[in-house]
């Protein structure tokens, strides 16, 4: 009798180490689970606020290049001439009037390409590219935008060292404030009797310097 009591004794003790040891690990997983339902809302939410820096405040920080490309107002056309120029820079920026996607993908083959989007860029494709773009190389700061005229900030107050435009398809270089306003010209088809250019920055000792370059097409 006491053996039989004995057995049930010890087996009553091991099924409740047993449901201590089920609770236990029902309790961890739910705490993983928990933690697991936690950390996708975070990275959620990390995905949403990083959305909302996107759109006409882009900001792109990127390491300080020797040489910079700028070109604006390809209107669906880049000519060899012009990917012969642009051939090592370190990056491309695009001062808008893209006219094609398939612009941006064949600067995007010689260098890593930053644009905006222009008047003419409306199609669905062109929806991506923010209407002003902050690109940082290095401690300097520059600021895009197609149209001078839509210009919403004070670039010398803001701390910006360049101003990078287009729309008029007239190359143009001028020092305000201490801040460069740099029209590279257009690169696409030839307006009336206006020169085909575009333009490059150097990065010296975190001072720019510019060159509009002609295309002999």
């Amino acid at each position: 009798m006491d053996s039989h009591k004995n057995t049930k004794s010890r087996k009553r003790s091991v099924a409740t180490k047993t449901r201590k040891r089920e609770t236990k690990n029902g309790r961890h997983e739910n705490t993983k689970a928990r933690n697991g339902k936690q950390a996708t809302k975070t990275r959620k939410r990390e995905t949403n606020n990083s959305a909302k820096t996107q759109g006409d405040h882009d900001v792109i920080r990127l390491e300080q290049f020797s040489r910079v490309g700028v070109i604006s107002d390809t209107h669906g056309l880049l000519r060899p001439e012009a990917v012969e120029s642009l051939r090592g820079c370190g990056l491309i920026v695009h001062a808008g009037d893209v006219g094609d996607a398939a612009v941006l993908d064949q600067l995007r083959l010689i260098a890593p390409t930053v644009a905006v989007r222009g008047n003419v860029d409306t199609g669905v494709w062109a929806k991506a590219l923010p209407l002003t773009r902050t690109v940082r190389i290095g401690d300097l700061r520059l600021f895009v935008v197609h149209e001078l005229s839509r210009l919403s900030i004070d670039p010398h107050a803001s701390g910006f060292a360049a101003v990078i435009f287009g729309h008029s398809h007239r190359p143009s270089t001028e020092v305000k404030d201490g801040v460069l306003y740099l029209n590279p010209g257009a690169a696409g088809p030839r307006r009336f009797s206006l020169p085909i250019t575009l333009a490059t920055l150097s990065i010296v000792n975190q001072r720019l310097a510019h060159e509009i370059v002609t295309l002999h097409v």
